[in-house]
């Protein structure tokens, strides 16, 4: 498999890209290689300290001399920096050059240009970001994340089907439960869109849905899939993140107050539960619905997290979900414009 990396893409970039992709090496078949995408003397430059003798057939770099900045506009900037890095990552997928491509970059620019470059698969109007909170009571995946914030009903039903095929493929759950998020578990609840969603994922006798959900409802195993617009779906993620890290950081502070000793009998337990937890031991998030396979990381993704991208994006590659998705798509008697 042929994966080309942003590796100007990120809060750490490209050190921490540049690490991921070499840590990453010995997980990979002899066939894979790893295209690194970026200005090639400093990229050239940063490896040239390494002993990169064994893994030269690994490695390929491919010259860009542009970066987008996490703060710039996404359409503007793919538009007048047609030789960025996140652009050439994602021309290459598009000429058949790259079979995946990563990005720690900016989320907005990476989605606009798998969109422009890469096009979305034959079906689907909008492409949906797509991760897993794992839970006490199983794995739950939620899409949209960030990728569209401003969603019609098509795109929540699109999202209700890649989103099952991803939990059954990625997940093995045979026949997921699909709820939309709302403020309130009653039909007359949430805004027009999603109540017209809500109509749309109900007539797929296909989808074993379950109604509206509210947010406390991915942690207490209500559902199996959970389908909302970027907006909210971003504001959850970046919550549940904090949300961790706090309460992790609060429970080693009492356990250290207590005792030196207790702390050191709990620190296994409290890395085993963080790790379950921990966006960096997943990689990265599938952009789903574009052609190709697209995984997008966190802006302060460090060289772990990299490595774990390159692995999900090689598993996400090989499972051909796109296939099924267009197949699915194609049979679907639901039909209807993005409007």
């Amino acid at each position: 498999m042929r994966i080309a990396l942003d590796a100007m893409g990120g809060d750490f970039a490209p050190d921490e890209i540049l690490n991921g992709a070499l840590e990453s090496i010995p997980h990979l078949d002899k066939d894979d290689t790893l295209i690194l995408v970026g200005p090639a003397e400093l990229i050239e430059s940063k490896l040239s300290a390494k002993n990169l003798s064994k893994f030269a057939d690994a490695i390929k770099i491919v010259n860009a001399t542009e970066v987008i900045g996490m703060d710039e506009s996404p359409i503007d900037a793919i538009r007048k920096k047609r030789d960025s890095s996140i652009s050439v990552m994602t021309k290459l997928a598009a000429d058949g050059q790259a079979d995946g491509v990563i990005s720690a970059g900016n989320t907005g620019a990476c989605v606009a240009a798998c969109q422009m470059r890469m096009r979305n698969i034959e079906g689907v109007n909008r492409p949906g970001i797509a991760v897993v909170f794992p839970t006490f009571e199983g794995p739950v995946t939620m899409c949209d994340v960030g990728a569209n914030i401003a969603c019609k009903p098509i795109n929540f039903y699109q999202y209700a089907v890649m989103s099952c095929l991803y939990s059954k493929n990625l997940l093995g759950i045979a026949n997921p439960r699909v709820g939309i998020m709302s403020i309130g578990e009653e039909d007359a609840k949430g805004n027009e869109t999603v109540k017209k969603a809500r109509e749309l994922i109900k007539s797929d006798p296909k989808i074993n849905f379950i109604g509206n959900i509210e947010g406390r409802d991915i942690f207490k195993g209500k559902c199996d899939v959970a389908i909302c617009d970027g907006f909210v779906g971003n504001v959850v993620l970046k919550l549940t993140e904090g949300l961790v890290d706090g309460l992790f950081k609060l429970i080693k502070h009492e356990i250290m107050q207590e005792s030196w000793f207790l702390a050191w009998k709990f620190k296994p337990i409290v890395m085993r539960m963080y790790r379950k937890y921990d966006y960096n031991e997943y990689g990265g998030a599938l952009l789903m619905g574009v052609n190709g396979t697209c995984v997008i990381c966190h802006g302060s993704s460090k060289s772990r997290t990299i490595k774990n991208a390159i692995t999900a994006c090689r598993k996400f590659h090989n499972l051909g979900i796109n296939g099924q998705i267009k197949e699915y798509l194609a049979a679907s008697a639901i039909r209807g414009a993005d409007e």
